[in-house]
């Protein structure tokens, strides 16, 4: 069991933590030893960001859909798999056949794995985290994927988008809604910054080609200047899970571009 905290006001409540961790390990019958607990402490927005929480005791994997992947409860407030796109990555799957693929802020590559195993002729997955890199390498090896025809680069996909000549059938765009890193110029704001991404992306996508792009910022406003070129459909609130109480956890268009 996964258990998130989100404390009211900042308030700390370690008899009512304890309590709630009682209930969940007595109703769903949970050793307590098995149940991971986290503290989702607000951040200031655009400073901060959630750093290392445990000590990696919690790393495992997990079968999705008929895919395996590897998770970790113990070390981040994030698993390494967002359960509310598990509709969003069977459509990436039924849809690669033949395509070449690419995932950007790939975040830990189940994206691409669904595309592997969906028939992709290649993947190419980038994300500026080391981490996420290594543990996008082992989730595609975990299902029998690799190298050629299954990348991952480490980069900043700001400026290593612009800078490709390849083209792309099947692209999968979920940016943090911000980011910063010594390793990036400057910082990245999905608010500020999607307009932008969606014309550099548009330039690397083939004829007719299919953008999935994502956001889980709270108040995100599409620009609509950013669907310029593009035509298509946004699948929320039906791409999110029905056991998702909060239907705001994402929002998701499927872009196909014009000509």
């Amino acid at each position: 069991m996964h258990v998130v905290e989100y404390p009211r006001h900042g308030r700390d409540e370690p008899e009512v933590r304890a309590a709630v961790l009682e209930a969940v390990s007595e109703v769903l019958e949970v050793p307590a030893g098995r149940v991971f607990t986290k503290t989702h402490t607000p951040k200031p927005w655009g400073r901060e960001q959630y750093g290392r929480e445990g000590s990696g005791h919690g790393r495992f994997t997990v079968e999705e859909q008929g895919l395996k992947l590897w998770v970790n409860l113990g070390d981040y407030l994030d698993t390494g798999l967002f359960l509310d796109h598990r509709g969003t990555r069977a459509r990436v799957r039924a849809e690669a056949a033949g395509k070449r693929m690419l995932n950007l802020f790939g975040y830990t590559g189940s994206f691409s794995v669904y595309a592997a195993a969906g028939g992709a002729a290649s993947t190419v997955t980038v994300d500026l985290s080391n981490t996420y890199c290594e543990w996008a390498e082992a989730n595609l090896a975990l299902n029998g994927f690799g190298p050629p025809r299954h990348r991952v680069v480490r980069a900043d996909v700001v400026r290593w988008l612009p800078a490709q000549h390849d083209a792309f059938d099947l692209v999968v765009a979920d940016p943090p809604s911000f980011s910063t890193s010594k390793k990036m110029d400057g910082s990245f704001n999905v608010q500020r910054d999607h307009r932008q991404l969606l014309a550099d992306v548009r330039a690397r996508v083939a004829r007719h080609g299919v953008l999935y792009f994502s956001t889980n910022f709270q108040g995100f406003q599409l620009d609509e200047g950013a669907l310029e070129g593009w035509t298509g459909v946004e699948l929320t609130p039906r791409s999110i899970p029905e056991d998702f109480h909060h239907r705001g956890v994402h929002r998701c268009w499927r872009l196909e571009r014009d000509g």
